[in-house]
């Protein structure tokens, strides 16, 4: 039987980064919010300290912060002509499952998206022609420009202790930066990272082959800082635990210890943990929705939460999973190309290279989520032409390391057997001098890489699991051969004793190893309902009362990590929830 509860405000689904910040700001207004994390509530004292913090087999091997797989997944294939299967264990992406979501166990890095992104087909065409772009590549404007987000960015940066070096204030070109960033209003709260070896190297090889590296943007603090919330961060230690952990010195931007203590401060807020949403509920017409069902998993009771305001922020794929199970929006057909919900998946690609120096000690064990360096000179619009060699899209290049942690962390020269004595004796004399050049690239919108609902497989619940269906394009493997010449190309010039070279990814993509926890699209925002499933201020066009707020809104990948604009596009949403909704509920017209 299922308890209907007193009708709140606001219900939000999902207590990551886009959940709390929501939650922060609308409490602050006044408004009553019930918070549903389906995991648990942790803290830094309690949970993050150390010793325990650095366990390589429970937060790695055993994805102690991230979604179990046993009680819901997804299914995965690469075309409609294969069967889906279950991910049966995690692999190629990390769903965290912990209130701070994945902005507990990321990496930190932090990017501002720009008209590059926000403007992808009108850029292209207008630059090489509508016939440039393929047939089934379904990209298109999200309807929303970098002018109106800049704030926004700022605003994310500045609560979540971004460290890094400006490239252009204000249009003026700053020395030391990305000189292809867009302009931005000041400088990045903290100064970069310090350097590693590592990372120095890869700058002064792309440097002297007429490239221009800069520090990574990264959520590690780089000093002590407060910020203008009040939340204190410690600086950051180069403790090597970063991706996959948390932070044990509290350096680490995260919701955890920032915006979500804050909304736990105000009388306005609940929390509920364990608390795993079911479905969207939808009033007669189905024009508005009324509220949330959940169930607490540790006991199996049922409870229907009502509420004016029905917020998803979810992780990108769960989102878009309840919108399917709620019957929210028509659902993509990639034959037919009707429908929006599950509409244009998309995924990153890349290539590595593996450097080994005899004479050169790296310590990989000391560095931060965000210990590289980066050159964005084959990501940008304008300083890449890529007409020659017919791809859209782009990625960066970088080097250094991000947690490569005892156990996991085995480099070894191409040819070397896979175990015994003479694995051993590699490991232990390559470790120390291994360093990496990795390249990160974007994803466009195919039609047939998309989210339905599996007609065979169900979650604990007994709802279908929601399926994957994707693969790397043509697009992809030009992307990936180039980006794989000009890391080799560095690699070389640095002359290592050794070169594992890079490679594109061109095999079919496999969700069993790890690659990045960056999965965007689904309910992709839009100018128009006929092409997207929510507006600019992800309000669905369908219910508008219902905002969807994630990665899952994205019309296609970019290279960089998406959290700059998740975090941005968070705030962006609040402002229009707080300043414009409540004020004349109903559909908010595009300004």
């Amino acid at each position: 039987m299922t308890t209907k509860l007193k009708e709140v405000d606001v219900v939000i689904v999902g207590l990551g980064w886009t959940g709390g910040i929501l939650a922060k700001e609308l409490t602050e207004a006044g408004m009553k919010v019930v918070a549903l994390e389906r995991g648990a509530a942790r803290s830094s004292e309690n949970d993050y300290a150390l010793p325990n913090i650095r366990d390589e087999l429970r937060y790695v091997v055993r994805h102690d912060l991230m979604q179990n797989t046993a009680r819901d997944t997804i299914t995965v294939r690469n075309n409609p002509r294969q069967e889906a299967l279950p991910m049966r264990r995690l692999g190629s992406f990390l769903p965290g499952e912990v209130v701070g979501g994945s902005g507990v166990h990321w990496s930190g890095h932090t990017w501002r998206w720009t008209d590059m992104e926000f403007k992808v087909r009108s850029n292209y065409e207008e630059r090489y022609g509508k016939k440039f772009i393929p047939d089934d590549m379904t990209i298109q404007d999200w309807g929303i420009s970098y002018a109106e987000l800049e704030p926004y960015y700022d605003k994310f940066e500045y609560t979540a202790a971004v460290s890094g070096k400006a490239g252009n204030i204000a249009g003026q070109l700053q020395a030391g930066g990305n000189p292809f960033e867009a302009p931005r209003a000041r400088d990045y709260p903290l100064p970069p990272l310090t350097p590693i070896l590592a990372s120095q190297m890869f700058t002064d090889a792309a440097r002297d082959a007429g490239y221009h590296p800069f520090p990574r943007p990264s959520a590690n603090a780089s000093q002590p800082y407060t910020n203008p919330d009040g939340s204190k961060f410690g600086g950051c230690q180069y403790c090597g635990y970063c991706q996959r952990f948390g932070c044990e010195a509290n350096a680490k931007g995260s919701p955890h210890m920032t915006v979500i203590p804050i909304a736990m401060r105000n009388p306005n807020f609940e929390l509920r943990t364990h608390a795993w949403a079911t479905k969207v509920l939808k009033d007669s017409d189905g024009k508005r929705v009324t509220g949330v069902t959940y169930t607490n998993v540790l006991n199996g009771e049922e409870f229907e939460q009502p509420a004016s305001i029905v917020l998803l922020c979810a992780y990108a794929i769960n989102n878009v999973h309840l919108m399917l199970l709620s019957g929210i929006g028509a659902p993509y057909d990639p034959v037919a190309q009707t429908g929006v919900i599950g509409k244009n998946y998309c995924y990153q690609t890349g290539a590595g290279a593996t450097l080994f120096f005899e004479g050169k000690y790296f310590n990989p064990f000391m560095n931060a989520g965000g210990s590289n360096a980066t050159m964005d000179d084959f990501n940008t619009n304008w300083s890449f032409d890529r007409a020659p060699h017919n791809f859209v899209g782009g990625y960066n290049v970088a080097g250094g390391f991000n947690t490569p942690l005892p156990i996991g962390y085995r480099p070894v020269p191409s040819g070397t057997p896979l175990w015994g004595s003479e694995w051993k004796r590699a490991t232990a004399k390559w470790y120390q001098t291994a360093m990496v050049i990795n390249a990160s690239g974007s994803v466009m919108a195919n039609r047939y890489n998309c989210y339905d609902l599996d007609p065979t497989w169900r979650n604990a619940f007994g709802q279908p699991l929601m399926r994957m269906t994707f693969d790397y394009r043509d697009n992809e493997h030009k992307m990936g051969r180039h980006a794989a010449g000009v890391i080799n190309d560095i690699a070389r010039s640095m002359n290592p004793t050794k070169l594992n070279p890079a490679t594109a990814r061109t095999d079919p993509w496999t969700v069993v190893p790890y690659q990045s926890t960056h999965n965007t699209g689904g309910t992709i925002m839009g100018t128009n309902p006929r092409d997207s499933a929510v507006n600019k201020y992800l309000q669905s066009w369908d219910c508008h009362n219902l905002f969807v707020v994630g990665a899952n809104v994205f019309p296609h990948n970019s290279s960089y990590n998406p959290t700059g604009p998740v975090g941005a596009l968070a705030y962006w949403t609040a402002d229009a929830i707080k300043n414009r909704y409540v004020k004349n509920p109903g559909p908010l017209v595009q300004a």
